[in-house]
């Protein structure tokens, strides 16, 4: 509609001008004419043309400012409106005593062109000075205007909610990860996460109930200390019967990240698309790298598998097969990692005993 309005308006006015313009031509040239209203149409007819094309012009021209306005951040939109408003508000008052000044009356275009002249140099300058300085204007203004910029243009991204499931509350490392800051944004424990940890602490199986009551403890806790964080979530989907797949539901409605250390519901949530936080693969990943050649303290717990080997464990559950270690069990001692094997069952290190290796 609007882009008719356009055109139709350009059309008529140009068309008018062509249709009034045949009284500017001199009297001995109208004398010569001999059908003046027909020239009149002729001259309007080509007016509607130019204005046409006129128009179509225009029209496209704002659709391309419309959609270059629509594609910036409003904070950018502001900074640069506010950077014109004072560019033109700065010319006029500079222009002012121009105006005052006497100027001969052959010279007098010269006061509008410099009006305009001045208005066009001092709003870009105004636009730029805002492009330049916009960030730090927005910041005196509020401080949490530039973040806000940042996430408009993509160049920051909003942390996303992270959604609790029950084994990862009852596993009690989740604080400890708050407590470090490994662990940003909101924390989500629907509603329905909170009454499997009531009917666990209501069961009559006694390590159930256990699990349960630690659950609703540790809950407790973290609550306490992260009031503004931790956020019980009122949904519920009465229409899924499984917890699992209620919770890959919520997360997937608020786009939000799936903490668990549930090894299946990882499984099924990314296959779902649904981004998942396991704490298992994140213990996993921040184990400490051992190279052949560096030191270990452990203690010599059994005999291995071989008579001359000793086995021990590091403090994260890693096995060590300790070469000629037989002699050393019941004993700490320091060993050399001669070597590291990936195992679908975890990791094991081999090592020797330090003296062994300087003997």
């Amino acid at each position: 509609m609007l882009d008719a309005i356009i055109i139709s308006i350009f059309i008529v006015a140009i068309a008018g001008i062509g249709f009034e313009a045949i009284d500017l031509l001199p009297s001995d040239v109208l004398v010569q004419v001999t059908n003046i209203e027909a020239v009149r149409w002729i001259l309007a007819s080509f007016g509607g043309i130019i204005g046409l094309a006129l128009g179509l012009t225009a029209q496209t021209t704002y659709r391309r400012v419309e959609s270059r306005v629509r594609s910036l951040p409003i904070e950018t939109t502001l900074t640069r409106s506010v950077g014109w408003v004072l560019g033109l508000l700065i010319a006029n008052l500079m222009l002012a005593p121009i105006f005052l000044l006497p100027i001969p009356q052959q010279f007098t275009f010269v006061k509008p062109m410099m009006a305009i002249l001045g208005s066009i140099v001092f709003s870009v300058l105004g636009v730029n000075l805002a492009d330049t300085h916009g960030r730090t204007f927005l910041s005196l203004i509020n401080p949490n205007s530039v973040e806000s910029q940042l996430v408009a243009e993509g160049t920051l991204k909003p942390s996303p909610a992270k959604v609790l499931d029950t084994s990862c509350i009852i596993d009690g490392r989740l604080e400890a990860l708050l407590d470090t800051g490994f662990i940003e944004g909101q924390v989500l424990v629907p509603q329905f996460v909170l009454q499997e940890l009531q009917q666990l602490a209501d069961a009559s199986n006694d390590q159930k109930r256990v699990r349960g009551r630690r659950g609703l403890d540790l809950l407790n806790q973290m609550q306490g200390n992260y009031a503004d964080r931790l956020v019980i979530n009122p949904a519920d989907y009465e229409d899924i019967p499984t917890v699992d797949a209620k919770l890959v539901r919520f997360t997937q409605e608020i786009n939000g990240i799936l903490l668990t250390n549930d090894y299946n519901l990882s499984k099924v949530a990314n296959l779902q698309k649904v981004p998942v936080l396991n704490i298992n693969d994140l213990a996993q990943a921040v184990r400490p790298v051992y190279l052949p050649g560096d030191t270990l303290e452990l203690k010599i717990i059994r005999q291995g598998k071989e008579p001359t080997q000793g086995v021990g464990y590091l403090e994260d559950g890693t096995m060590v097969v300790v070469e000629e270690g037989q002699a050393y069990v019941g004993e700490e001692i320091f060993a050399i990692v001669t070597s590291a094997l990936q195992t679908s069952a975890g990791r094991m290190i081999f090592a020797k005993p330090e003296t062994s290796v300087v003997a």
